[in-house]
């Protein structure tokens, strides 16, 4: 068992950010160390060989930089935490047999992690003395990534249930898509959040998925959408409008989520709501559920992109295997322990 000094080493390798973070049983962030490859820019998307190949250079090194800033040596860890998946499977791979080999040379125990349980649990964490966690069960958290889209209602800090999830694209992946069309480089995401302040959320209609039924999402039409607007108004005329366009595809996401997490709310009398995942550290969805009048969970943004300090928090409450133990890679289905 975990005690509140014990430290965790947890390592994410996912996708393409490489991260390493040290954590303690109390859920204190000492150190949280994000290496982003960049390399993909070029491509306009996540090049799974390339990040593969970039993980295996840069993990050593973000492990020793977490151990560092944490004021650690690896003498100090007792717990070695690592993401299992879902993700890339040659990125996961490189993160699993980098804690496996720690864990054995050291004699540690080996904590496996689901990566969506990791983003709820970046609500467990509170910063260094800081005396509370973001948000303590039970809450509705809504996680919007690249990857990945749902509600889940957390009763504790072990599960989730899934209330609600996209039926195509994520959100994350709306931002991005919709981002190439504009012409704005990878990731997207950031890109057309900026050029969205110097535009009119209300200068296009885009659809928001208000007749899907439940508390699915759907980010094809918004897409879609999009897709027939650029080209109605031409290359010249697209690019005079840019600004319109990506402050009102904005405004259709985030209201499509925001919708959803009300809805959540109403249907299950809650009155507290926590987000994660890369999408969360949108501004302007931030100030929408800011707006929704109930208790809401905001994790700094680091805290919100992929990062290894979420994933030694969820360690935290998992059953940790003593080395040795065979671990394997679950890169395509999502391990939610809770999901039905």
């Amino acid at each position: 068992m975990i005690g509140a000094g014990d430290l965790i080493l947890g390592l994410e390798t996912s996708c393409d950010d490489t991260c390493a973070a040290v954590v303690s049983g109390a859920g204190e962030v000492r150190s949280n160390v994000i290496s982003s490859q960049g390399i993909h820019d070029a491509y306009g998307g996540v090049v799974p060989e390339i990040a593969s190949r970039h993980h295996l250079e840069l993990v050593n090194a973000a492990v020793d930089d977490a151990l560092r800033r944490a004021g650690a040596t690896l003498g100090d860890i007792e717990l070695v935490a690592v993401t299992q998946g879902p993700g890339l499977v040659g990125a996961l791979l490189v993160g699993v047999a980098t804690a496996k080999a720690i864990a054995a040379a050291r004699g540690l125990a080996l904590a496996p992690v689901d990566h969506l349980q990791g983003h709820v649990a970046a609500n467990f964490l509170r910063e260094a003395g800081g005396a509370e966690a973001i948000m303590e069960p039970p809450f509705v958290c809504l996680l919007a990534s690249g990857g990945h889209t749902l509600l889940a209602s957390v009763e504790d800090h072990e599960t989730f249930t899934v209330l609600g999830r996209t039926l195509d694209d994520a959100a994350g992946e709306a931002f991005d898509k919709g981002a190439r069309l504009l012409g704005l480089p990878f990731p997207g995401g950031p890109a057309l959040e900026r050029l969205a302040r110097d535009g009119d959320p209300e200068a296009f209609a885009f659809p928001v998925a208000r007749g899907l039924g439940g508390l699915d999402f759907s980010f094809a039409g918004v897409k879609t959408a999009l897709l027939y607007r650029v080209r109605d108004l031409g290359e010249e005329g697209a690019r005079e409008r840019r600004a319109d366009l990506a402050a009102s595809y904005q405004h259709a996401i985030v209201t499509a989520l925001a919708e959803r997490c009300e809805r959540a709310l109403a249907e299950r009398g809650g009155d507290r709501l926590a987000i994660g995942g890369g999408v969360a550290a949108n501004g302007p969805l931030r100030a929408r559920l800011a707006r929704l009048g109930v208790a809401l969970g905001v994790p700094p943004r680091e805290l919100c992109t992929d990062n290894a300090a979420m994933i030694a928090s969820a360690a935290r409450f998992v059953d940790a295997q003593p080395f040795p133990a065979y671990l394997a890679i679950d890169a395509y289905a999502s391990g939610e322990r809770a999901l039905a």
